[in-house]
C-alpha cells in the first residue's frame, strides 16, 4: 500500500513509519490520520514484522501535533463541536465517541513492540508517539514540550499519558507553562521519558539496531511480556500477575517456547518460526 503523507520501510523483520510532512513540520492532517490508522493496521497484521519504529521526516520535529492549518472544524449552531473532522455524520462511528488519538498508534489493541525515534520537537499530539511507544531514544538536539494551554487548549490525553511515564510535578510544570519551557533530550533521559540519547545522524540505525535485538528474542514471548505490561497498568497488582502468567502459559504451549530451551542446550542461535 502506498501513502502520501506517511513512509514505510521494511527490514526483515521491522518496520519503519516515518511521518513525512517535513514542510509543516510533520503535523497532523486528517489525511495523515487516516493513513497512519491504516498502516498500524498493516504493521499488526503483516506477520513478517515483529517490531516497529515510528520517527519523524527531517530533523526539526518528530510531530509537532495537529496542522492548525488543516485541520478542519465541525460546527452546531455556529460553536464548534471538537468532535469529528472526517467528514462522518456526527457521532456515526466508535471513533468520535472515543478518546481522539490523531497520531497515536492503538497501543492497546496491538500485540508488536513500537520504538519511537524522537529526531526533533515532540509537541502536543506528537508527545503521544513517545509516551505510547515501548522504547524511546531521541537525537541530542530533540526537544519536548506541550503548547496546548499557550493556545488556549486544555492539554487532555497528552498529559495524562505523561503522568503516567514521568513524575507528577514534572509533567505538571510541562503542561502549566506551555510552549514557554522546553525539555532537553538529557533532561527526558534523566527522567525515564526516553531511555537513550544519540548524535542525530546516527537515530535511525541505531533505532533499528535495537528493533534487531528485541527480534532476536522470541517474538511470540515480546508480545505477551509488552501485552502483560500494557494492559497490567490499568489492573490492581494481583490482578495483573494473573494476566501476566495467563500469557505466561498459553506462550508455553507453543514451539517456539520449545525451541528456546533447545538451543540454549545445544549452544546454538535459536530459530524462531512464531508458532
Amino acid at each position: 500500500m502506498s501513502y502520501d503523507t506517511i513512509l514505510f520501510e521494511k527490514r526483515g523483520h521491522s518496520a519503519c513509519i516515518t511521518l513525512n510532512r517535513p514542510d509543516s513540520l510533520n503535523s497532523i492532517s486528517i489525511e495523515m490520520m487516516r493513513e497512519l490508522q491504516q498502516v498500524w493496521q498493516e504493521a499488526e497484521d503483516d506477520a513478517d514484522i515483529w517490531t516497529t519504529i515510528v520517527t519523524g521526516a527531517g530533523s526539526k520535529a518528530l510531530c509537532t501535533g495537529a496542522d492548525v492549518n488543516v485541520i478542519e472544524g465541525t460546527y452546531v449552531d455556529g460553536h464548534p463541536t471538537g468532535i469529528d473532522m472526517w467528514h462522518e455524520g456526527m457521532l456515526t462511528s466508535l471513533r468520535q465517541w472515543d478518546v481522539p488519538q490523531e497520531a497515536t498508534p492503538p497501543y492497546l489493541n496491538m500485540t508488536k513492540p513500537i520504538i519511537c525515534a524522537v529526531n526533533g520537537a515532540a509537541c502536543g499530539a506528537g508527545l503521544d508517539l513517545v509516551t505510547t511507544s515501548d522504547i524511546a531514544i531521541a537525537a541530542e538536539h530533540a526537544t519536548f514540550f506541550d503548547p496546548h494551554v499557550s493556545i488556549g487548549v486544555v492539554s487532555a490525553r497528552e498529559m495524562v499519558r505523561m503522568a503516567r511515564v514521568m513524575p507528577l510535578n514534572v509533567t505538571m510544570r510541562m503542561a502549566l507553562m506551555g510552549k514557554h519551557e522546553r525539555m532537553s533530550a538529557e533532561r527526558a533521559y534523566q527522567l525515564g521519558l526516553i531511555t537513550e540519547v544519540v548524535p542525530g545522524e546516527q537515530l535511525l540505525e541505531r533505532a533499528w539496531e535495537i528493533a534487531d535485538t528485541v527480534n532476536r528474542n522470541a517474538p511470540l514471548a515480546v508480545r505477551g511480556t509488552r501485552m502483560a505490561i500494557r494492559k497490567g497498568l490499568s489492573l490492581p497488582v494481583t490482578e495483573a500477575e494473573l494476566l501476566a502468567e495467563s500469557y505466561r502459559m498459553r506462550c508455553a504451549q507453543t514451539q517456539d517456547a520449545q525451541e528456546g530451551p533447545a538451543a540454549f542446550l545445544e549452544k546454538r542461535d535459536p530459530k524462531w518460526t512464531c508458532s
